[in-house]
């Protein structure tokens, strides 16, 4: 009997045992699946305005989520923020101010649950992030290289130098012994002086002496070294001032093929003057900003921006008194004496950027693709067809057209010679 009781004791304390492990693997089950329904309602409602690593328009909810520990005050302000200002909540009211009583939006259809789940999620992924090694840092047993030792340097230093006396004393050696075997054999040894001081004729110089005694040689020569010389000298005037393929190196490192080829940005989102004026224009920053004031706000590029406008992405400020310009490099660049008119061509000619830019959509850095020469402008007139349907820069031009050929006067004016732009561009 009294075994049996100690059997029955220990079945018990195993059942006992057992649950207890089952209550934990449930109670963790339980967590996870929290922090996951919390995962997905955080990236479905919150990520516009919120990062847990870094302020982005509101502030960083790790930090913040984990020094406040009262939970419901928490649920409160996610679930209705703006009751809690009315009411004049001290905690609430703090908030508001700092972030210059910027409203926040009301998620009345989230439950006290959803909110709970968003509030564990936004703290263990915190945590995680805490807990993991800061990027770049070596682990505690990895060893640093430190490269080669001093001794190994002066070394291989040594070992060169040894190595170069042995060739330079070699070659001595081979010298003599070659000296010798001419000697031997009764051959002329070059540059050996003879014993009235007269230098022994060398070889070398005697076959110069024949090809310069033949005069049609002498005469092909002059006359290919001639060729040679125009050639090369007209090939380098006519590439002066040529710059295709320039591609220089910007304070920004901006790709094109990033924004223009992978997101399908329109060139004339940040060119627009290309449009409706003369030149292109260079984007100012502040277009930039539309979109990097909230993404890509960690790239050490985007901050270059930051600093170029005096901007500061904690607390969303701009001090005009740091603002100072980018010193963007030009790439294309025509003489004073050449005019060209981009809106003449994007707008009127309806011609593509990549016509003269080249596929600007594929370049991490842009370059000159085009020569830009008065040759390679002419030829592309000569080939491109005008299409005057529709458009009515042309359909002056036309009308001009029917006139003269009914014999009707033509002026001028008619042919938009009282335009502002005719004299003053």
């Amino acid at each position: 009997m009294r075994s049996f009781s100690l059997i029955l004791k220990q079945f018990s304390r195993s059942v006992l045992l057992i649950a207890g492990f089952a209550f934990w693997s449930l109670s963790n089950a339980y967590a996870q699946t929290d922090a996951a329904k919390g995962e997905a309602i955080f990236k479905s409602k919150c990520t516009t305005c919120h990062k847990i690593e870094s302020r982005l328009i509101g502030p960083a909810l790790g930090p913040q989520l984990t020094e406040e520990t009262d939970d419901k005050y928490l649920i409160q302000w996610i679930q209705n923020n703006q009751a809690l200002i009315a009411a004049k909540n001290p905690k609430a009211l703090k908030i508001y101010n700092e972030y210059n009583q910027s409203g926040m939006t009301v998620f009345a259809d989230l439950s006290d649950a959803d909110v709970g789940n968003i509030i564990t999620y936004v703290r263990n992924t915190w945590k995680e992030d805490q807990a993991k090694p800061a990027a770049g840092a070596a682990a505690p047993d990895a060893k640093v290289e430190s490269g080669p030792s001093d001794m190994v340097v002066f070394g291989l230093i040594g070992i060169i130098v040894i190595a170069f006396i042995v060739i330079l004393v070699l070659n001595r050696v081979v010298g003599s012994l070659e000296r010798i075997l001419l000697k031997n054999k009764d051959l002329v040894i070059e540059d050996e002086v003879t014993a009235d001081g007269a230098v022994a004729v060398d070889a070398k110089k005697e076959f110069i002496a024949k090809i310069l005694k033949n005069k049609k040689l002498v005469f092909f020569i002059l006359v290919a070294g001639t060729v040679a010389m125009c050639s090369w000298g007209w090939v380098s005037l006519w590439n002066t001032n040529v710059h295709q393929g320039y591609q220089p190196v910007q304070p920004i490192k901006y790709s094109h093929e990033l924004h223009a080829g992978i997101m399908k940005i329109d060139c004339q989102y940040c060119h627009s003057g290309a449009y409706k004026s003369k030149n292109a224009s260079i984007p100012s920053l502040n277009v930039c900003m539309n979109c990097h004031k909230v993404v890509k706000t960690e790239s050490e590029e985007i901050h270059k921006i930051y600093d170029a406008l005096g901007y500061d992405p904690k607390t969303q400020k701009y001090d005009s008194t740091q603002a100072k310009p980018i010193q963007w490099v030009r790439i294309h660049n025509l003489p004073d004496l050449a005019y060209f008119n981009h809106s003449q061509h994007v707008k009127v000619g309806g011609i593509k950027c990549q016509q003269c830019h080249g596929p600007v959509q594929e370049m991490k850095e842009v370059y000159q693709y085009s020569p830009l020469t008065m040759k390679w402008c002419i030829q592309c007139h000569k080939r491109t067809e005008v299409n005057g349907k529709g458009n009515a820069y042309y359909d002056s031009i036309l009308a001009a057209h029917d006139k003269i050929k009914k014999g009707e006067k033509v002026t001028a004016a008619v042919l938009g010679g009282i335009e502002c732009g005719k004299c003053h561009y």
